[in-house]
């Protein structure tokens, strides 16, 4: 008897038919089969007025795929759908289904969360139907996503030239074109704070100002920092001191959301990259010659783990690190999760990424090893921390100092590389006990505005928000770049964080869609429209219901701004085009801005706006030109291609000699410019010597801007 097993990827087919016999054929249809048309009204491949019919077209390149399929497809006697287990691969059953003819009402799908050989399996012997209710609600989702693409990606082409809106994206540009407005509208505070630093034969400490008598201190001013520093001319007495034995649980196993952010965080993975790499792990490794699925699927919002892997996993806990390091399994969802399958966890407790290390890329093992030690962690008891707090006054001024020792490390035995708690130790000390050695410092600070998201940040408040699913997430952060409505840049000089900065381009695109759209374009209507297609998935409610209100809602404001959105005009350079006599224009690129013919796409000139520099090329002599990238401008050979010599523009303000040595290793002491364009003098052995020079008001105790943040050059 013949079986025909169809997959999504062709590397995960090759995996799945190493685990069947014989019998079984396994075909993959790399991915979506088919799609909405873009014929009949408006392009949309939808019939609006016969209860949103969609007309679906196999996609050209995967017509030989489809031809491939049904030819196979004939000659099994069984064919199992086995797509990826979420609302798109449910789909890509139904459409397989469709387009080869199977009866609906058959038990042809299979789903599976991780390639093994047991799940394969097991998987087998538990088909079901294809599951209708999860299908409508991809087609809904997908039909409210072409209206909006097709309908408002048009007027804002025709309009202001933006090249495209989302009903995610365009919420996700909301969010960031709204942090870049607080950022502007900041206002900088001063304000102080007082420390009191202890010496004690034992060690030093420092503690700081928390309340003045009994309320809680602020300190808007140098005057006000003085004015306690000259209050507490008593002596400094241990007020209170307390120690308490404090738990510490580890973090949950992943979704894809948190993998996605502490990939970002702790390895500098990109959303993308990241699903990249924990797609080839899923699908599988050729480990000595066998290939073996090692993490389960990477799509998922739950932190569920199977019975059968918590039990296997306390004993490898127990066996490796002992007793005590058992945990105990816990579970935590959001209120959006689906819980459709497990977390993001390794196939198999017993391998130890450091075991299989040679047969992967180094950022396989990377992210492997996140996934393996995170899931462990997960599983393991919690840390126990000795916290000891101690607050010391003089004259009704209470200042507050802590310290802490791990006494248990518990889950921290081997997640302590991602998490790293550090013991600051407190000197003995006793109650009522008189310090002897106590000098006060003020230091200066100044509020800051909050911070721009960098892809984790943005991938979090998505999540908290419930705007998408974080199977879109990646998607959403490479359109908003591809559409040139954001840039990703470094957050300061030297950081390796990159934040998103909206462009003109973006800036525009949400203010028209803010005028226009802002009762649809918002947080609360996105993730209300989230909800509902949950409910469709889960048969409570209709889909036509969903469909027909979000038109009746969008159609309106369609029509309005078609009529009173303004036409952002092309820019004139006075110049007019040397092959057809058009008018020459500025437009908008990936990189910047360009000069090409008013007549494009009839006529595709552009012009070249290198500016020749007094620069020579080093390599052939020729003249050197100022063009402009990807990051801005550089000088570049005239004569590319032949000579491809590249010089950068930005130059650095080297560091002034003070003439001063430094007293911590004897290198000569310089002036620099931090990042924020302050002057101050450090040593010119940095990084290896870390000395900031403090002006004299640090000298007396009584600091101005404490020099930390400008001593990270």
């Amino acid at each position: 008897m013949s079986k025909l097993v169809i997959v999504e990827s062709p590397s995960k087919s090759k995996t799945i038919e190493k685990y069947l016999g014989s019998d079984y054929q396994v075909m993959s249809s790399k991915g979506h089969i088919r799609d909405l048309a873009t014929s009949g009204k408006g392009g949309l491949g939808i019939d609006i007025e016969h209860e949103f019919t969609p007309n679906y077209k196999v996609s050209p390149d995967k017509k030989e795929v489809v031809k491939e399929l049904k030819k196979y497809a004939k000659k099994a006697d069984q064919v199992y759908l086995a797509s990826d287990p979420d609302r798109e691969g449910e789909a890509i059953a139904w459409h397989l289904a469709s387009e080869l003819g199977l009866d609906m009402e058959d038990d042809n799908r299979i789903v599976f969360h991780e390639i093994t050989k047991p799940a394969i399996l097991e998987a087998l012997r538990h088909p079901r139907k294809v599951d209708q209710d999860l299908v409508k609600s991809q087609e809904a989702r997908r039909m409210v996503d072409r209206i909006i693409g097709f309908k408002l990606s048009k007027l804002l082409q025709s309009k202001i030239r933006s090249k495209s809106a989302g009903r995610v994206q365009s919420v996700a540009l909301r969010l960031i074109v709204e942090r870049e407005n607080e950022i502007r509208a900041f206002k900088s505070e001063e304000y102080w704070t007082l420390h009191a630093n202890v010496q004690k034969a034992e060690g030093a400490f420092s503690a700081t100002l928390a309340k003045v008598d009994g309320k809680k201190a602020k300190l808007p001013d140098e005057a006000a920092c003085n004015a306690i520093i000259e209050r507490c001319h008593e002596a400094f007495v241990v007020a209170s001191l307390e120690s308490k034995i404090r738990k510490k649980e580890a973090k949950m196993p992943f979704i894809t959301s948190t993998l996605q952010q502490e990939a970002s965080t702790k390895l500098g993975f990109g959303a993308k990259k990241t699903m990249t790499i924990a797609q080839k792990l899923y699908e599988g490794i050729a480990l000595g010659g066998t290939s073996e699925g090692l993490i389960t699927y990477m799509r998922s919002d739950s932190t569920r783990l199977s019975e059968g892997f918590v039990k296997d996993s306390f004993a490898y806990i127990e066996h490796t690190f002992g007793k005590s390091y058992v945990g105990r399994l816990r579970q935590k969802n959001n209120s959006n999760a689906q819980d459709a399958h497990e977390a993001i966890r390794p196939t198999d407790i017993t391998r130890h990424p450091d075991t299989i290390k040679q047969y992967l890329t180094s950022d396989e093992y990377k992210l492997y090893r996140l996934i393996y030690l995170r899931t462990l962690a997960s599983l393991m008891a919690a840390a126990q921390v000795n916290v000891i707090s101690a607050t010391i006054s003089n004259n009704g001024c209470d200042f507050n100092a802590s310290g802490s020792t791990i006494v248990f490390d518990g889950y921290l035995k081997t997640y302590r590389e991602y998490e790293q708690i550090k013991d600051e130790v407190l000197p003995p000390l006793c109650e009522q006990e008189v310090l002897e050695q106590v000098k006060l410092e003020g230091k200066q600070h100044f509020t800051e505005p909050p911070l721009r998201y960098s892809e984790a940040r943005l991938i979090k408040e998505l999540e908290e928000k419930g705007i998408g699913r974080p199977s879109t997430y990646a998607s959403i952060i490479d359109t908003l770049q591809a559409r040139n409505y954001a840039t990703l840049e470094k957050s300061s000089e030297g950081s390796r964080t990159k934040v998103f900065v909206p462009t003109e381009q973006g800036e525009l695109t949400d203010a028209k869609l803010q005028e226009f759209f802002s009762s649809i374009i918002n947080v609360m209507y996105t993730a209300n429209m989230e909800s509902e297609l949950d409910e469709i998935a889960s048969g409570e409610v209709d889909r036509l219901a969903v469909l027909q209100k979000f038109y009746d809602a969008f159609m309106p404001l369609l029509d309005r701004a078609y009529e009173q959105m303004e036409k952002k005009e092309l820019e004139r350079t006075g110049e007019l085009c040397p092959e057809c006599g058009g008018e020459l224009v500025y437009r908008e690129g990936r990189y910047g801005k360009f000069v090409s013919c008013i007549n494009f796409p009839t006529c595709r000139y552009t012009k070249s706006e290198q500016e020749q520099s007094e620069e020579i090329c080093p390599n052939c002599g020729a003249p050197m030109v100022m063009k402009k990238g990807r990051y801005g401008t550089f000088l570049a050979c005239s004569n590319y291609p032949e000579c491809k010599t590249i010089k950068s523009t930005k130059s650095k303000v080297a560091p002034k000699p003070t003439g001063e040595m430094c007293p911590e290793c004897g290198s000569a002491l310089v002036e620099r410019t931090s990042r924020y364009g302050t002057k101050f003098i450090g040593c010119s052995n940095y990084p290896k010597c870390r000395y900031i020079k403090k002006d004299d008001k640090v000298k007396t105790g009584r600091s101005r801007k404490a020099g930390k943040q400008d001593a990270k050059r």
